[in-house]
């Protein structure tokens, strides 16, 4: 992933910065423990297709 796109990707619920994570494709939001993936490249920060997360 694109890192200056990176850079301005905020969580859409909290609007909190989010963390890429290669292991699992997908970004990681630390303060409302969600995942949004990535598909194709295109990283998909909807809320509904957001998985929740534990502290892996």
């Amino acid at each position: 992933m694109d890192n200056k796109l990176l850079e301005i990707l905020v969580c859409p619920l909290c609007k909190a910065k989010i963390e890429l994570d290669n292991k699992h494709n997908e970004l990681v939001c630390n303060k409302c423990k969600l995942a949004y993936p990535i598909e194709d490249e295109i990283p998909i920060m909807l809320i509904d297709k957001a998985r929740k997360i534990n502290n892996e």
